[in-house]
């Protein structure tokens, strides 16, 4: 339809009635409204929490101008710290009052929005049996039900992955070129961001035994930890939408008894009840 010369509503009718006879078309999937609700609490809570990053880090920059270096400071003492710097002069202590309120404004707000995440998610058994997973939180679970909605859209596990954009572009041409680059980063970027971060908190910060941890580690000796946490993210999202469409739960070490499994999930819960309250 591009390539005709005169677009007019004739041509354009002409070219859709051609569509529509050779099928030269795919079928779109509308989702329930309840994901578009999921969608909506989680956009507005990714959206609070850039805010007020940016607000830290404006004041950061603008401190920089009086040459003053805040260094690493943690998010409860960030105040404490700024105010510290600039009590000796008047002018830029009001306008950083100012600046520390409206922080604090929105540091409670997103507050607020992550509980409401963290409550659906623990009421939610297909998300509490996603979370059984090392590195995969409420945010996670829930981004990822609510961008499938429904699983059997998808006939195969593996083409999760690339529904999510986490597998690589091909470019072929004849016999001489065939180039396999990066992934296509096609699709939802707020769930492949979460299955990303899902996956570097396995590989980092989860430290029992795991089968898909292992395999990731192996590959970030070979090749690098980018590649390795974008492998790993592939993995998951196979992983999830399986047990999604089995109704099974997640087995990371094949030789550790009910009881590690059972205290592993306990000690995530107690975490989570905790991020609730």
């Amino acid at each position: 339809m591009s390539a005709q010369r005169n677009k007019t509503d004739a041509n354009d009718a002409l070219g859709i009635a051609h569509i529509m006879r050779t099928g030269w078309f795919r079928q779109a999937y509308i989702k329930t409204e309840d994901c578009y609700r999921m969608r909506l609490l989680l956009v507005q809570r990714r959206s609070l929490k850039r805010k007020f990053l940016d607000l830290e880090n404006t004041i950061r920059h603008s401190l920089k101008v009086f040459g003053i270096r805040l260094g690493t400071v943690g998010r409860t003492g960030f105040e404490q710290a700024v105010r510290k710097a600039v009590a000796a002069d008047p002018v830029p202590a009001g306008v950083m009052e100012c600046m520390l309120r409206a922080r604090a404004a929105l540091w409670l707000e997103y507050l607020t929005l992550n509980k409401m995440v963290v409550q659906i998610a623990m009421r939610d058994e297909l998300c509490r049996r996603l979370m059984a997973i090392p590195g995969v939180g409420p945010v996670t679970a829930l981004s990822f039900k609510s961008a499938i909605d429904d699983p059997r859209r998808f006939r195969r596990s593996r083409d999760v992955a690339a529904y999510f954009g986490l597998t690589s572009k091909r470019w072929q041409s004849g016999s001489s070129i065939d180039v396999q680059g990066r992934i296509s980063k096609a699709g939802d970027p707020e769930v492949r961001r979460a299955l990303y971060e899902a996956a570097s908190a396995m590989l980092t910060r989860f430290k029992g035994r795991d089968t898909i941890k292992t395999w990731g580690l192996h590959l970030a000796k070979t090749k690098c930890h980018a590649k390795a946490r974008v492998a790993v993210a592939r993995k998951l999202a196979t992983v999830m939408h399986a047990m999604w469409t089995d109704g099974t739960c997640y087995v990371g070490d094949p030789d550790a008894s009910e009881t590690d499994v059972a205290a592993s999930w306990s000690a995530k819960e107690k975490r989570l009840s905790y991020a609730r309250s």
